[in-house]
């Protein structure tokens, strides 16, 4: 061994394989002496070849001229790869060779959402057979437990230019129904976008008036449990048939999206600038007079370095609405309609302004309107037009719990005022509202929120007449699932 080199392995070559001297070796595991044989505690090391160095030498030069071949196969190879990259990278966009993804149906680009509200509003102080709120029937005598809303949204962009929206509520109580829970349209329309950045669309069919901030803004957001008289009380279910033009401004979209998304208790995008016509009689009602009404907002959201958004706009609206017919007043006998109101209706317009700071985690809103309607005068025998004017003011905070892990909540304070009539009620009676409310919203879980309140309310009962004024202190909650 000492006269040699010895490699592992077996020569390829028979005959030089033949002339050469073979052996196995066996290692001791614990001495590490090298023997021969194999024998007890000895592992096979493997079969050794004698060789001389000349061969060896010869051996190692061919290896070496094979590697070489092979090593300037491969960069010869490699150009040739980089050469058709090259080629690929500098064909177009729209290229054959450019692989697209597989179009969607419009069917599956349809998403499906919803909420539901359970309500209680135990009175706690005032007389039960006048205690009745505009925005909410379970408030009253002898309510408990009440289903406000159950909605199902289907929505979903069909195309780049066209986005559809169909809400039904199934918590419904139709005008004169003995019993609840009815299935009723809220929202069905299109967006219909005209240029490839959505900025500029047009919105067929049932759905939002573009008036006011409160009214845009969905009960599944909004914190206090209804929506304030004062402004409310300018359409029926804030809904109605017609058509709107909205304008947004690319860079504005994602902020409107971002107020909503980001839990800052934003209305969506209603658009900077909005205008249409609608029927003016309300959601879910036929027309009477065949007089459009017309309506213009603009509201401009503004954030801060800071990240601060405020929000501040105008609107307004005109036309004329037809009253339900009059029915007799204990005491008073029937209401008669003013001279010249009969077939065309009476004047309706109003003009608001409002403005937000956006809980971050301070916020405040604001609204208010002012303008002229339908209202039972206070003699109780004619409706006429009448001037009318409300709003309110609303504080909130936004505290996220990371101590206790118990969620978010929203704390807030709210007065609402109003003078005027309630047109969509049977004599449109004339209403007054003074309510101060304390409460928060809570929300464990991002799927669940529970809301309390206080509520000191001295208003009217439009509901029965002779509407009296009440005040009342109502305990009011309410437990909401989203899906």
């Amino acid at each position: 061994m000492a006269s040699g080199l010895f490699s592992i392995g077996v020569d390829a070559n028979q005959d030089a394989f033949a002339k050469s001297l073979v052996l196995e070796l066996y290692m001791d595991k614990d001495t590490k002496q090298i023997y021969g044989e194999p024998g007890k505690n000895r592992i096979r090391l493997g079969t050794f070849q004698q060789r001389d160095s000349g061969t060896v030498q010869k051996e190692t030069e061919k290896n070496r001229r094979e590697l070489v071949t092979i090593k300037n196969r491969l960069d010869a190879k490699e150009k040739e790869i980089d050469r058709k990259l090259e080629k690929v990278a500098s064909r177009p966009a729209d290229s054959a060779m450019t692989v697209q993804p597989a179009k969607k149906a419009w069917y599956e680009k349809l998403s499906l959402r919803g909420y539901t509200q359970l309500r209680m509003n135990p009175i706690l102080e005032g007389n039960r057979d006048v205690v009745r709120t505009y925005g909410d029937s379970s408030v009253g005598k002898n309510r408990s437990f009440f289903l406000r809303r159950a909605r199902l949204v289907l929505s979903g962009d069909v195309s780049d230019h066209l986005y559809l929206y169909l809400q039904p509520d199934f918590a419904s109580t139709p005008g004169g129904a003995t019993t609840s829970n009815f299935a009723q349209l809220r929202d069905a329309y299109a967006d219909i976008f005209i240029d490839k950045q959505k900025e500029f669309r047009f919105r067929p069919g049932q759905s939002k008036i573009p008036f006011g901030f409160e009214n845009l803004q969905s009960s599944q957001n909004r914190i206090p449990l209804d929506r304030a008289d004062g402004l409310n009380t300018c359409c029926q279910d804030e809904r109605d048939l017609g058509i709107f033009f909205y304008y947004t401004p690319e860079h504005i979209r994602p902020l409107f999206r971002d107020l909503v998304s980001h839990n800052l208790k934003g209305s969506g995008d209603y658009g900077v600038v909005a205008f249409g016509v609608y029927n003016g009689q309300g959601a879910n009602r036929t027309e009477l007079n065949q007089q459009l009404h017309l309506v213009g907002r603009f509201s401009y959201p503004y954030q801060f370095e800071n990240g601060q958004v405020v929000e501040a706009g105008f609107g307004g609206y005109t036309g004329r609405y037809k009253v339900a017919t009059p029915t007799a007043i204990t005491g008073f006998g029937t209401p008669v309609i003013n001279p010249g109101n009969n077939a065309s209706g009476f004047k309706d317009q109003r003009f608001e302004v409002h403005g937000i700071v956006y809980p971050q985690p301070f916020g405040i809103q604001a609204e208010w309107n002012w303008g002229v309607g339908p209202s039972l005068n206070e003699q109780m025998n004619t409706i006429e037009a009448h001037s009318l004017n409300g709003g309110f003011v609303q504080a909130t905070y936004k505290i996220e719990d990371h101590v206790l892990n118990s969620g978010i909540w929203f704390p807030f304070v709210r007065y609402q005022n109003y003078n005027g009539g309630v047109k969509t009620q049977t004599n449109a009676p004339r209403s007054r509202v003074r309510d101060w409310e304390f409460g928060f919203e809570w929300q464990p879980r991002p799927e669940l929120e529970f809301t309390m309140s206080y509520a000191k309310m001295n208003r009217t009962n439009v509901f029965t007449a002779p509407y009296y004024n009440f005040a009342a202190n109502v305990l009011r909650m309410q437990l909401q699932w989203n899906y």
